[in-house]
C-alpha cells in the first residue's frame, strides 16, 4: 500500500494516545476513517480535528472486548464507506500485579481488550479487507511482546500473543497471496495516558514498587510522542514491513534479547530495583 489517498481505515482506541494520532495523521493524507473507542467524548474530540481535513469521518462507540459489537461495527464501516482497507488493531489497558496477587477478573479484563480484542477486529474485517483488494492488519502488540517484565505478566501474556497472532497472519496471507498483508507493532515508552490509567495490583509492593505512584513512574520514562509514534507506524506500513519498532527503547529491548535470549532476564530484575527506588 504505497499510498492512502481515498482508502478507508477503521482504528479501534481512537479517542486518545496513538489512535488519535493515527487518525489525525492519516487524515492528513487523505485517507478516509472509521473511528471507534470506549470513551465517547475522546472519541469525539479525535473526530472533530479531522473535520478541516477534507475527508469522510464516521465514528461509533465499541468496546472491542464484546465479539458482536466488533463484527457489527465492521459490517458498519463497510455500509458507509462502501469499502474498508485498513484496520489498526490499537485499543489496549494495561495492569500491574505480580502472577500471585494477580485476581483472574483482572487477568481476564486486561486479555479480552489486548488480546481477545485484536482478535476480533482482526477476524471481523479480513473479509473486508481482501473484498477491497487491497488491505493491510495492523496488530499493536508492544515491547513487552518482545521481552518479560516484572509486574507485567497480564501485559506480556497479551502482547506476545498479539505478536504470534500476527506474524502467523502475516504468513498465512503471503502464502495466500490475498491482497492483503499484516504488521505487528512494538512501540517503546509512547507518551499517552494508558500508564496513569491502568490497573495497579497492591501486590507489587512485595517487588518494593510504589503502588500509589507507579503510573507517574512509568510515564517519566516515555520518551516518544504519539505524533511521531503514528508516522512511523504508517511508513512502516507503506514499507509493508513485518515488524515496526517504535522509539529507540524498543530498538535496544530487540537488540537486549537478540543477544541475551536468557540472560536478559537478570538485566531486566536489576533495571526493575534501581526504577523501584
Amino acid at each position: 500500500m504505497k499510498s492512502f489517498e481515498n482508502k478507508v481505515a477503521a482504528i479501534t482506541g481512537a479517542g486518545s494516545g496513538i489512535g488519535r494520532e493515527l487518525a489525525i495523521e492519516l487524515g492528513r493524507r487523505k485517507c478516509h476513517l472509521a473511528l471507534s473507542d470506549v470513551n465517547e467524548d475522546g472519541l469525539q474530540e479525535t473526530v472533530e480535528q479531522t473535520r478541516s481535513l477534507g475527508i469522510r469521518t464516521t465514528s461509533q462507540r465499541v468496546d472491542v472486548a464484546e465479539r458482536e459489537a466488533v463484527y457489527a461495527w465492521a459490517n458498519q464501516v463497510v455500509t458507509d464507506h462502501g469499502k474498508v482497507n485498513l484496520i489498526f488493531n490499537n485499543a489496549g489497558v494495561a495492569l500491574a500485579s505480580t502472577v500471585e496477587g494477580m485476581s483472574y477478573g483482572d487477568f481476564e479484563w486486561l486479555m479480552d481488550v489486548n488480546f481477545w480484542g485484536v482478535v476480533y477486529g482482526t477476524k471481523a474485517f479480513l473479509p473486508h479487507l481482501k473484498a477491497s483488494g487491497e488491505g493491510h492488519v495492523v496488530n499493536i502488540s508492544s515491547i513487552f511482546g518482545l521481552a518479560g517484565i516484572p509486574s507485567q505478566s497480564a501485559y506480556n501474556s497479551a502482547k506476545f500473543a498479539v505478536r504470534g497472532f500476527t506474524e502467523s497472519l502475516r504468513q498465512e496471507l503471503d502464502m495466500m497471496k490475498a491482497g492483503v498483508s499484516a504488521t505487528s507493532v512494538h512501540p517503546g515508552g509512547i507518551k499517552t495516558a494508558i500508564a496513569r490509567s491502568s490497573r495497579i495490583d497492591s501486590s507489587i509492593r512485595d517487588l518494593g514498587v510504589d503502588d500509589v505512584n507507579t503510573g507517574e513512574k512509568f510515564e517519566k520514562a516515555f520518551i516518544t510522542g504519539a505524533d511521531k509514534a503514528a508516522r512511523v507506524i504508517l511508513d512502516g506500513v507503506r514499507r509493508n514491513d513485518r515488524r515496526i519498532l517504535i522509539g529507540p527503547d524498543a530498538r535496544v529491548f530487540d537488540w537486549m534479547v537478540r543477544l541475551f535470549p536468557s540472560s536478559y532476564q537478570r538485566i531486566a530484575v536489576g533495571y526493575s530495583r534501581f526504577t523501584a527506588k
